[in-house]
Formats: structure tokens, sequence, C-alpha cells
């Protein structure tokens, strides 16, 4: 999302941060899998590292993207009722993706295909995303 975001000149506009919704890997480097595919796709993973999402960052963000339902049923159940209308899984801004398909599958227990297939999903829901922000003002949607 950061390299779309650079590309089209919105990088100042918007800020991008990761965090996961356990803290199982907390400081740890990604999967070297995950970094050899973003590396042979032009992104620069390497110095990403893994941190748990605090509560409070929901008041503080515009908008909270999950990856799964899973990840969503998390966040949901940490969201007040102002909140809760920020969270949204990343597919449902992939115009090409299936309302009953929206999760990202977690390729950790896969080949190495797995995580080209995940990187694919992921590029094409931020296209949709970036489309939707030079649309304008972007609420969450599809959860």
């Amino acid at each position: 999302m950061r390299a779309m975001l650079a590309d089209a000149g919105l990088d100042e506009r918007v800020v991008v941060d990761s965090a996961g919704t356990g803290g199982w890997h907390a400081g740890d480097l990604a999967d070297p899998r995950a970094r050899r595919t973003l590396r042979s796709h032009g992104y620069d993973g390497a110095a990403h590292r893994a941190r748990q999402f605090e509560p409070e960052w929901l008041a503080e963000r515009d908008l909270v993207i999950a990856m799964d339902r899973e990840n969503l049923g998390v966040l949901q159940r940490l969201a007040s009722p102002e909140t809760a209308s920020k969270l949204s899984l990343l597919r449902s801004f992939d115009p090409s993706a299936e309302p009953d398909d929206l999760d990202v599958p977690d390729p950790y227990y896969e080949r190495a295909e797995g995580f080209e297939h995940v990187l694919a999903l992921v590029e094409a829901a931020c296209a949709g995303l970036l489309d939707q922000l030079r649309a304008g003002p972007l609420s969450a949607h599809g959860s």
C-alpha cells in the first residue's frame, strides 16, 4: 500500500501502519519467505517488525483494516460503538473479490506459492483501496 500511495502522490496524505491482533511474533522480522516474495516483486520488507495492535489506536486511526474475519472479530470486540465503523476487511476493497471470500489466507504453513498468492490478493485489494482514496473521503465497508 505504501508503494502504491507513493506512486500516486498520496503518501503525504495517508499514513499506513501495520500490527497483528496477537503478540506471538512481536519484534520479529517478517517470515523469510514473505521477505523473499516481497523482494522479488520490488518491495522492501527488510525493516518490517511485527507488533501487536493496541486498542487505543482505534480512536486514533481513520480506518483499521483486518486481513481476515477472525482478526476482524478480535478488533470488533476491542471497538467501542464509536470506533466500530472504522473496521473493514482488506479484500472488501477488491471489486473482483467474492463477498463470501474476503479473507486473506495465512500462508505460514504453505509453500512459497502461498506467499505469491497472498501478495496478489493484497495487491488487488490495495489497488481498490487506492481507487477509493482517490475518489474522496473513505469509510469502512464490507465487514
